[in-house]
């Protein structure tokens, strides 16, 4: 899960209310960035301005070149079909999308159909961490492919586990050992969880994965942060784009198994 942004928005003595604080990042040209690995390390972020028209051959390029690389990097896995239409959105999933940074539509956000030879069942949920892809399995060695993060060397998880619960724009409530790790967390004990909205860091959906009856703590969840996506950035959990995790959420019930490699 993602702890970016979080500081900001919580002190130990005065409750932020989060859109005002949300407004105040976007009045500028910058924008900071707290990464998970460094809570204290800031860095700020131009996002300059294009003018609409200009350089759109060099986006089209660009985005021809991502999807190639995309490509090598997953073992050139032949695509059956490129760019699955989104998925549709509850009325709540539009207001709260609305709201969210740039990032989340200036950041191209693919899902394929693609060939996959598993010996796994349809509907499984296989996540590769070393390649932050997570694959959402069909029958006739097929499945859906979608781009995620991962947890910090450090921090990943593998195994097997189920899906024990599932949430839509879930709130958040730091673990007892992120807030060992980092105390400045240790204020959500007295401030409660924080609420579902377009800056959580659980973003739009969760899918929160057991072993029997015991919670792994580890989730699967969308993201306030897309330009993290295909990094290994999280403090264990997946990390995908919203209307990835909005996709997937759809596709899975409680139940559906989940292998982690």
């Amino acid at each position: 899960m993602s702890l970016a942004k979080k500081t900001a928005r919580v002190t130990p003595t005065v409750a932020v209310e989060p859109r005002s604080r949300f407004r105040e990042g976007r009045s500028g040209r910058f924008r900071k960035v707290t990464f998970v690995k460094r809570l204290s390390f800031m860095v700020s972020k131009l996002l300059p301005f294009r003018p609409v028209g200009v350089g759109m051959k060099t986006k089209v390029f660009l985005l021809g070149i991502i999807l190639a690389m995309s490509a090598l990097v997953s073992g050139c896995t032949p695509v059956l079909q490129a760019g699955l239409p989104d998925p549709q959105l509850t009325a709540r999933d539009k207001e709260m999308m609305a709201l969210a940074e740039p990032d989340e539509w200036r950041i191209p956000d693919v899902r394929n159909k693609i060939q996959y030879q598993t010996g796994e069942k349809p509907g499984t949920i296989i996540i590769d961490t070393n390649a932050n892809y997570l694959y959402y399995v069909l029958p006739h060695g097929e499945a859906i492919q979608y781009r995620i993060a991962s947890g910090a060397e450090y921090m990943g998880w593998t195994g097997r586990a189920e899906v024990g619960a599932m949430k839509e724009w879930p709130t958040w409530m730091p673990t007892a050992s992120i807030m060992e790790r980092w105390p400045q967390f240790q204020v959500y004990i007295q401030h409660g969880p924080l609420q579902g909205q377009w800056d959580n860091p659980l973003g739009a959906r969760a899918l929160y994965l057991f072993q029997g009856n015991h919670d792994t703590l580890i989730r699967i969840h969308g993201t306030n942060e897309p330009e993290l996506i295909g990094q290994h950035v999280s403090s264990g959990c997946i990390r995908m784009r919203n209307m990835d995790a909005i996709d997937l959420y759809s596709r899975v019930r409680v139940g559906t198994p989940v292998m982690v490699i």
